[in-house]
């Protein structure tokens, strides 16, 4: 778990106090790794006092991470400090903090960042890692793992290390957020839900977060009476009461199929999942209902169509990426999921969509 967090309106303006204990000598700076839209914004930016030999590194979030990404960070990061830097603070969704997370981990250990791909792979401890969430619903800020496309697949760094050392929730970081990326983040966090509570790694301490979650996500998205401010504090809570109930049991079928459209279409996460999770009927009847009702009433249109050129090389490359997410496939059908999950069946989904 995250073993320390501050939540509140203005509490970014904390951050400065909070890592001063933190530097370990005036030649060991703090890398702020933060969402590039944010260059501009000086209401965010003038709030970052840097010390010493501090440095911004702004970074676009317009694609998934990728491994690559994390090492051509690590290195750069590296001729910059000359030795380990204090700490890594993300700023930015859950591209950036999945950064944040994987640069942490790769400054201890050695090698390509593909090769961490998987569960429980990393040997040394991160260096200490800061996440600040400027939206929410990816549940990025808590989880203990980093999505990440790699050469040959889509997988997180799964590990006891990855988890922030201190994570600031601030909702008022959210209130520009566009709408439809609201919608697509928001319902990452309400599928997160759905998924856990229906999953077959449910247990007390999981369930008891998913339902706080999905109740919130409801008043969210189908309460007309809530207040900006209102929905912005309680989506940010949602999103952590969400991460925190798939750190204890696991995603399920619409995050297997999106991992792979995003690995191949390289569609973003929220939106691969809104894609994938409107035609899982037969797996979560209940939770689609809602989230069809959801769509309806904030007029959201989703893209339509986005696999109907593609050759059967390419459908096969989808449905082997999503099928190797072992853990995802037995939590959400039980031990006994290849009997249930074929690669033709998945591909008939993937036509749907």
């Amino acid at each position: 778990m995250v073993p320390r967090i501050i939540f509140g309106r203005g509490s970014l303006n904390q951050l400065n106090d909070i890592i001063a204990p933190k530097r370990l000598n005036i030649k060991a700076p703090f890398i702020y790794l933060i969402d590039d839209v944010f260059k501009s914004n000086a209401w965010l930016t003038s709030r970052i006092e840097l010390s010493y030999d501090d440095k911004i590194i702004y970074i676009s979030a317009n694609e998934e991470p990728k491994t690559s990404q994390v090492d051509d960070l690590v290195e750069s990061i590296i001729l910059i400090t000359k030795e380990r830097p204090s700490g890594i603070i993300g700023i930015g969704g859950g591209t950036l903090l999945d950064l944040a997370k994987a640069v942490s981990i790769m400054l201890t250990n050695e090698g390509e960042t593909k090769n961490y791909q998987g569960w429980d792979l990393v040997k040394n401890p991160a260096v200490y890692h800061v996440g600040i969430p400027t939206i929410s619903g990816t549940g990025a800020e808590v989880s203990r793992t980093t999505v990440l496309t790699g050469p040959e697949k889509k997988l997180g760094i799964n590990s006891d290390f990855t988890p922030f050392d201190q994570v600031i929730l601030d909702p008022e970081l959210t209130k520009d957020v566009p709408l439809e990326q609201w919608f697509y983040t928001g319902m990452d966090c309400y599928i997160h839900c759905v998924e856990s509570l229906n999953g077959t790694y449910l247990n007390a301490f999981s369930e008891s977060y998913g339902n706080m979650a999905l109740q919130l996500c409801k008043e969210i998205f189908l309460n007309d009476n809530l207040k900006p401010k209102e929905a912005q504090d309680k989506l940010m809570m949602a999103s952590w009461h969400g991460g925190m109930s798939i750190v204890y049991s696991q995603v399920g079928v619409a995050h297997a199929m999106s991992y792979g459209l995003s690995y191949l279409l390289g569609t973003k996460h929220g939106i691969g999942n809104c894609i994938v999770f409107d035609h899982l009927e037969e797996f979560y009847p209940e939770g689609v209902k809602l989230f069809k009702a959801m769509k309806l009433k904030h007029n959201i249109s989703l893209p339509q169509g986005i696999c109907s050129n593609l050759s059967d090389k390419e459908f096969d490359t989808m449905i082997n990426i999503a099928l190797s997410l072992e853990p995802l496939w037995e939590n959400a059908l039980g031990k006994n999921w290849k009997n249930i999950v074929t690669p033709k069946k998945l591909k008939d989904l993937y036509k749907k969509m």
